[in-house]
């Protein structure tokens, strides 16, 4: 397995995961406008885990300055438990790391059990915060 950058060319694929991934995504979460999105925005932190010439996984990152942020952590279903995805995510903290990135961010949906035991295992841990967003346009992230 390999982990490297985002390329566009590796659009599709990454779409069809993150489809299978999240199948309940919100509508401004289209993965065509979130990849178009953030190929605008640090496009150096969204990377792939790329295994027999097929895209396996992804991670998106971000830095504000001050906190860090993780997005978009997808295994497909046939990787999972393969270090697949602990890998993804310790290459995209190491790289916001590298550019001084203090502290990582992430959210989970409060039923994703599975997944909230995979981040502690990885050192994370729940904090007391509420998560709260709004909507800023129709279409919008």
């Amino acid at each position: 397995m390999n982990i490297r950058p985002f390329e566009i060319t590796d659009t599709d694929e990454v779409e069809q995961l993150w489809r299978e991934a999240f199948p309940n995504d919100p509508l401004h979460n289209t993965p065509r406008k979130v990849i178009r999105d953030k190929m605008s925005v640090q496009k150096e932190l969204f990377f792939v885990a790329e295994d027999n010439g097929s895209i396996v996984g992804t991670v998106m990152s971000g830095y504000d300055g001050h906190r860090g942020r993780l997005y978009n952590v997808a295994v497909k279903p046939e990787c999972r438990r393969k270090d697949v995805g602990r890998q993804l995510v310790y290459h995209a903290i190491t790289a916001l790391s590298s550019i001084g990135c203090p502290k990582v961010n992430l959210q989970v949906k409060s039923t994703n059990a599975e997944v909230v035991e995979f981040y502690k295992v990885l050192g994370f841990s729940t904090e007391d915060r509420i998560s709260m967003g709004k909507l800023l346009a129709e279409g919008t992230a």
